[in-house]
């Protein structure tokens, strides 16, 4: 019987995405580029108790299909990507700054 692999958790990501990560207490490995995130991958994945790796989607779509292709089959660590933060939403927050002017100031502000 093979021993069972660890239970930790550990990220792949780019370094605008680093810092919510070690707020949020989680160990992180920063891979700028493709070739460190395989780097990366190789390193965890030689680690007996890593269970499983979150790889930044943009560094995931990136990676070379041989890379790909083996950590699709190997069983563990489950690599899986997940989605970067999309800021499409400072639209709203710019509104609502917009509105809190509007009730301050008595009358509607353009932003330039």
């Amino acid at each position: 019987m093979t021993p069972s692999r660890g239970h930790l958790v550990r990220i792949v990501c780019r370094p605008p995405l680093a810092p919510a990560f070690h707020l949020a207490g989680v160990e992180i490995s920063i891979a700028a580029d493709v070739p460190r995130a395989v780097d990366e991958l190789r390193r965890l994945s030689a680690d007996p108790k890593v269970g499983i790796v979150l790889l930044d989607e943009g560094l995931h779509r990136a990676l070379p299909p041989e890379t790909r292709q083996r950590i699709d089959r190997q069983a563990e660590p489950f690599v899986t990507p997940f989605p970067a933060p999309t800021w499409s939403e400072s639209a709203a927050a710019e509104e609502y700054v917009l509105e809190i002017l509007r009730q301050a100031i008595g009358y509607r502000v353009r932003p330039r």
